[in-house]
């Protein structure tokens, strides 16, 4: 049986999780990453995706997340996301719509550079549709 550690999920809105869990996979900047108890300390950006919850019992939650930094330490793991929803209460339309307006800041953006991270975000917005809201 795998060590415990705990996990909190915060969004500007509310305290999505806090609790004592076995794995979180998130998904940081350098590409997806498991946190397991005694991790290495590490702090991540985290880009649009999802977060997987492995709790003590076995289940999982997911959760989705836009966005936001991760700080780990042996003991635990924070996500502080710049916005996160459950799984069960995304929707294709929610998607579409931080797609649509990322394209309306990307009309505007003032350099190459942030153009270039628009598109970046835009793309991984499409990734999320495709990964939880298959066609």
């Amino acid at each position: 049986m795998a060590d415990s550690f705990n996990f909190e999920l915060v969004s500007p809105e509310r305290l999505l999780l806090s609790g004592s869990v076995t794995a979180v996979v998130i998904p940081a900047s350098e590409g997806e990453m498991t946190v397991m108890a005694n991790h290495a300390p590490t702090m991540t950006t985290i880009q649009p995706g999802v977060v997987t919850v492995t709790f003590a019992d076995g289940k999982t939650d997911r959760y989705v997340v836009f966005g936001g930094f991760a700080d780990i330490l042996p003991t635990g793991c924070t996500l502080l996301a710049e916005s996160a929803v459950h799984i069960d209460e995304i929707s294709r339309d929610d998607i579409a719509k931080r797609i649509e307006v990322a394209r309306g800041e990307l009309e505007a953006a003032p350099n190459d550079e942030h153009r270039a991270g628009i598109e970046r975000y835009i793309a991984q917005l499409g990734t999320v549709q495709g990964t939880i809201l298959p066609a």
